[in-house]
């Protein structure tokens, strides 16, 4: 198919499409091209150029993506400026590594929580970014006549990241900017994103863990919530605002435009927008990738994960020191983990493999003898009976083997930094920085049960030599024990001792480390039989993409299509409602403080709530933070999100911060494959209970005088 042509047909469909609120993930440069008008019909009462403008300050300019260094275009999650001196609200759950890393038991943080009382208290964290978007470009006709019809999926990759690294360089030339081209529509339409990125984000505030992360993963994707996920950062910029590595001269950030906080308070049926950084959808999948994803590949990783975050909780409940240590971990592992749960459940309730079905048999008679559609289902249904079994293998392969001891992985990253001879003291800060928050014990149980699984649930023609090893001896507790016995990796006394001693004879002892080996079986299985065949699968896998999408538009001229998320800026609009996820139960839009006292259970450390929080609740010291004399806590929109909106400012209608996005209702967590408006809810903390937080409980008013609160 031209490829030319297929662009023609994107452009046309799109620019005749009508919009609705609830689904989609807008991109925030067209909204005055497609979406305004139904914004302002839903109720909301601003401009598209109050929203995003390149001339004058508007909305986009309150909005950081939150990234890493290395990676500042990877957005983990969104923050909201608040006000003129660089102040951030984000989620608890985004600083959560943040806070853990500050965290020892003299000063436990996650447990106690942590607020800066002046600035020179606010906490360094060196390695995370805060980007805030300058300007969107389409850049489609910059790349796409370059793309030849005969080109190879691995030479049209090549041909589209040369033309995006000039076109990227030649944007931002002789300016402290980034650039960053990315993919829309699978691959038929392009944008560039130019950022301001600063790099000393520092540490505010951030409510204990019992508020923060109040329910834990028993309430973690559920409704009701009642979890005050909120943290405070800081951006720190150079002595001309600009960009800056950290340092005591840095000054607090001045932002162009900053969130006003709305005290006004909100009901069902309320406009809402959620402007963030989603991270990745696929709305677009056909019927075969989604039942391997229902049926094989969430299946088995939530085995691995459950497997292996029993062995983590239960060194948790045994001793503080180890649940500073692996809450953050234990929180990564779960977050997904409960994830794929709903995905199946959601998937399986709206029969989306049907629907999808349907959809493709309607498309094979539409099509009928278009040469540009000639075999497309056919040619899914054989690149996904090849791709069965090895994505089965790799899921294993990244969740048990190189995804589940630590130590695999740890083992690798530092023989490489080893033979690259690396100084010793830059080796010292590597290992140390693993152990500080590593237990070999906890480790060695991990390893014992995922070389187990990974036994008893493959073919041995998809498990490494290493494994099939283990699998032999039947006890796997005995033969991890002796791997960490005998392994320098497993123990930071003997890592210094190498370290110490180390010449080049010695890093030949690596070579035949018990834990090294069993790595290094693992990473070879990967190169020599899965990541060649899945990559060239996803390669023939994009091309029928594009097609696929370029043909549901042709075919469907009446229907809303938007760009998957792929962690750029995005708009979605919606209205505050409740939901019934059972026949004859409904629940309400909204939780309050009422529902934390509710769950209270000192026995139980999700529910826990801190006696400072009961004596306010008994004492009704509540201040101005009511809504018919109750602390709202936390709301649902039928806004459209996903990961990476975490930390999302959710506005009103007049563009005010009402809440911080953090989470979707269990029942719908398929909307990155299928929206459902029914069901799908995401779920924010009101922005007045993190104001009651930190003003009645935590006592620090300074940082709300720094704010600008309207009713």
């Amino acid at each position: 198919m031209k490829r030319q042509a297929i662009l023609s047909v994107l452009i046309a469909f799109i620019t005749g499409l009508t919009c609705k609120a609830d689904e989609g993930m807008w991109i925030p440069m067209l909204l005055d091209k497609y979406n305004i008008e139904d914004m302002q019909k839903q109720g909301f009462k601003l401009t598209a150029e109050d929203v995003y403008a390149i001339n004058q300050a508007s909305l986009k300019d309150a909005v950081i993506g939150l990234g890493r260094e290395g990676r500042p275009f990877a957005h983990f999650c969104t923050g909201n400026l608040v006000s003129n001196e660089g102040l951030v609200i984000t989620n608890h759950h985004c600083a959560f590594d943040m806070i853990q890393s500050h965290s020892s038991l003299e000063h436990n943080y996650l447990r106690d929580g942590f607020w800066a009382r002046t600035k020179a208290d606010e906490l360094a964290n060196p390695g995370i970014t805060a980007s805030v978007l300058v300007r969107m470009e389409d850049v489609t006709d910059k790349i796409v006549p370059h793309l030849k019809d005969n080109m190879t999926e691995a030479e049209r990759e090549a041909k589209i990241k040369q033309i995006s690294k000039k076109l990227e360089a030649k944007a931002v030339k002789g300016t402290d900017l980034k650039a960053n081209i990315k993919p829309y529509f699978n691959g038929n339409q392009f944008f560039m994103s130019v950022f301001r990125i600063y790099r000393d984000v520092r540490l505010v505030g951030a409510p204990p863990s019992a508020i923060g992360k109040f329910g834990g993963d028993t309430d973690n994707w559920t409704w009701p919530r009642h979890t005050g996920d909120f943290s405070v950062l800081r951006i720190y910029a150079g002595e001309n605002n600009e960009p800056a590595e950290y340092s005591e001269k840095n000054k607090p950030y001045r932002p162009a435009k900053h969130f006003k906080v709305s005290t006004a308070g909100v009901k069902e049926g309320d406009f809402t927008m959620v402007f963030g950084y989603p991270g990745t959808t696929n709305e677009y999948l056909t019927s075969f990738a989604v039942a391997q994803i229902q049926d094989i590949e969430n299946p088995h990783k939530i085995a691995i994960r459950t497997a292996k975050l029993n062995i983590m909780n239960e060194a948790m409940e045994s001793d503080e020191l180890l649940r500073i240590k692996y809450a953050a971990k234990a929180a990564g592992v779960a977050n997904a983990w409960k994830k794929w749960q709903g995905e199946v459940k959601g998937l399986k309730r709206f029969n989306t493999v049907a629907q999808k079905q349907k959809l493709e048999q309607e498309f094979f008679r539409w099509a009928g003898s278009k040469e540009k559609y000639n075999g497309l289902l056919d040619k899914y249904k054989k690149l996904y009976d090849r791709r069965k079994d090895l994505i089965l293998a790799s899921a294993y392969l990244n969740e048990a083997g190189l995804g589940g001891a630590e130590v695999v992985g740890f083992s690798l990253s530092m023989t490489d930094s080893v033979k690259k001879q690396a100084n010793k003291e830059k080796l010292k800060a590597q290992a140390g920085k693993f152990y500080k928050n590593y237990d070999p014990a906890t480790d060695e149980r991990i390893l014992a049960e995922m070389l187990r699984l990974y036994n008893q649930k493959l073919e041995p023609e998809w498990i490494p030599a290493e494994v099939i090893e283990a699998g032999k001896t039947k006890d796997y507790r005995k033969f991890a024990a002796g791997i960490f016995e005998h392994s320098v990796f497993t123990s930071p006394e003997r890592m210094e001792s190498f370290i110490d001693r180390l010449n080049e004879e010695s890093v030949q002892e690596l070579e035949k480390d018990p834990v090294y080996k069993l790595a290094v079986s693992i990473r070879n299985f990967n190169i020599k039989n899965l990541r060649n065949p899945l990559s060239a699968i996803q390669k023939e896998l994009s091309q029928l993409n594009r097609v696929w999408l370029a043909g549901l538009m042709e075919m469907q001229p009446e229907k809303t299509f938007y760009a998957d998320a792929n962690s750029t800026l995005r708009v979605a609009y919606g209205k505050i409602g409740g939901y019934s996820p059972f026949d004859a139960v409904y629940y309400k839009p909204y939780t309050t403080l009422d529902g934390i006292m509710e769950k209270d259970n000192p026995d139980i450390y999700d529910y826990n709530v801190p006696q400072k929080l009961r004596d306010i609740f008994h004492t009704r010291n509540f201040g101005n933070y009511t809504q018919d004399g109750e602390i709202p806590v936390c709301f649902i929109a039928n806004n459209h999100t996903t990961g990476g909106n975490s930390g999302s400012p959710v506005l009103n209608a007049r563009g005010e911060l009402i809440g911080l996005n953090f989470d979707r209702a269990w029942d719908g967590v398929m909307s990155d494959m299928q929206y459902d408006p029914s069901i799908c809810r995401n779920i924010s903390v009101d922005v007045r209970y993190v104001l009651f937080i930190i003003d009645k409980f935590a006592g620090a008013d300074h940082l709300i005088q720094e704010m600008e609160l309207v009713n």
